[in-house]
């Protein structure tokens, strides 16, 4: 038998301004999915997923969520033709979008084949395991959230907008940072966001070249403020970069009001992360009694919330 882990991730700084060439910082969350694979009789593979999830999310992931675990298989040159692997995968990471959650998945998968069957693989094609499962669900995806999934830490990336190789970085932090997340109950489309805010930045170029420079300045402090745990300073630049999204109109009613939320009960910094126009929000606390606060304060008012660390 064979066990894995993958980490989940946030979006700390850097949505949809990552889409034009800027940076865009993620963090691996203190939460993971687990994998265990056991070889038992038969062919193929069977799946018990025992993960908590946002309802619906994993039967409307379903084709892809198998799909990913076949690239997985086949990346790694297991024959699944005369032997059967059993997989369970389970863990404290609640599957939503905007978390990470199939790259923690295929991540876990693969530790889980690499422990089972002793390849011996390091960090470094793991993460390509990984990378190759998130194209089920991505075509082509960044390769931010596998990464994040593997190595755990702090992502600094930069896409390649000529379709080179993406710039990508880890950082390390000294300590572990409280976050909480909060989720609004509310999807939105990703493709349709990212297309209103292209039509915006067509019809308001000076506008957007301004809010573009801000961000750099943002996201250069950003990773000086996570690379010596700076909570103070990075709670500030997150408050910065929710108001550079609220300019670009892709926080919705919900997100400013879970912000709100967690700033009047001590957070450091908040802002939505992900798509916006709903989905997550995420919140800075100082210590573990600030991020209980914080949490129980957005259940108060109907909505999930959970806790977490990163760095």
């Amino acid at each position: 038998m064979g066990l894995g882990k993958g980490f989940g991730k946030t979006i700390l700084f850097g949505e949809h301004f990552v889409v034009y060439g800027l940076p865009a910082i993620a963090s691996a969350l203190g939460s993971y999915t687990t994998a265990e694979v056991k070889v038992v009789d038969g062919k193929g593979w069977e799946v018990i997923d025992q993960r908590l999830a946002t309802p619906g999310y994993k039967e409307k992931k379903y084709d892809e969520a198998m799909q990913s675990i076949k690239n997985v298989i086949e990346y790694m040159n297991i024959d699944v033709g005369y032997q059967k692997l059993e997989i369970i995968f389970s863990g404290d990471l609640f599957a939503a979008s905007g978390v990470g959650a199939s790259a923690a998945q295929a991540t876990s998968l693969a530790r889980a084949i690499n422990d089972s069957f002793t390849l011996m693989w390091d960090d470094e094609k793991i993460n390509e395991a990984a990378y190759e499962g998130e194209k089920a669900y991505h075509g082509t995806p960044s390769g931010i959230d596998n990464t994040a999934s593997t190595y755990g830490g702090l992502i600094w990336f930069v896409k390649n907008l000529k379709g080179g190789k993406n710039i990508m970085e880890v950082l390390r932090s000294p300590k572990k940072m409280a976050l909480v997340i909060a989720n609004s109950g509310i999807t939105a489309s990703t493709t349709e966001v990212v297309a209103d805010v292209r039509r915006l930045k067509e019809a308001n170029p000076k506008k957007f070249e301004k809010i573009f420079e801000d961000y750099k300045d943002i996201s250069k402090k950003a990773k000086s403020a996570l690379l010596k745990s700076d909570v103070e300073s990075i709670g500030n630049l997150m408050n910065q970069n929710h108001k550079l999204l609220q300019e670009i109109t892709v926080s919705g009613e919900i997100n400013d009001k879970l912000v709100k939320i967690a700033l009047s009960n001590g957070a450091l910094g908040a802002k939505m992360t992900g798509t916006g126009r709903g989905g997550l929000v995420i919140a800075l606390a100082e210590n573990d009694e600030i991020q209980e606060n914080i949490a129980k304060s957005i259940e108060l008012e109907g909505y999930d919330a959970w806790k977490t660390m990163i760095g």
